[in-house]
């Protein structure tokens, strides 16, 4: 995605406090897939004045701006990426919380070949694996 937050929250027209700049920021620099908690531990780290409802309301009109993606792993908290990247699964280790994105192309196609098979023509599709690591 060659777009910033910044420049989709402004495309979208939404009013751009200093606050939602900096979680917008963060959520910019996030490597993982961080919850609200994660997400305003961050903000307030850059920001003492950030409230967690800020955060709560922020990631709220991001998402319905359809600029963040949520994701509510098994069990888990509603995480957060953002949306409009290059399509990928994820894979979420139970042991620690961390989601691993991955890409793979025979999984791509015998979705494809289901579809077809079912006599249906795929549009989309969200694949989340759950495992424990093989290693002790």
């Amino acid at each position: 995605m060659t777009t910033t937050i910044l420049s989709r929250c402004e495309a979208n027209g939404l009013r751009m406090t200093d606050q939602r700049r900096t979680i917008a920021a963060v959520l910019e620099e996030a490597d993982d897939h961080p919850d609200v908690e994660e997400l305003y531990a961050r903000a307030a780290a850059r920001d003492p004045r950030i409230s967690i409802a800020t955060v709560y309301r922020t990631v709220k009109l991001f998402e319905e701006s359809g600029i963040l993606e949520k994701h509510e792993f098994d069990g888990g908290r509603a995480r957060y990426e953002i949306a409009g990247g290059d399509h990928h699964d994820h894979l979420i280790d139970l042991q620690s919380g961390e989601v691993i994105e991955f890409v793979d192309e025979e999984i791509e196609a015998l979705q494809e070949r289901i579809a077809e098979k079912l006599g249906y023509k795929l549009k989309g599709h969200r694949l989340e694996l759950y495992g424990v690591p093989l290693k002790k």
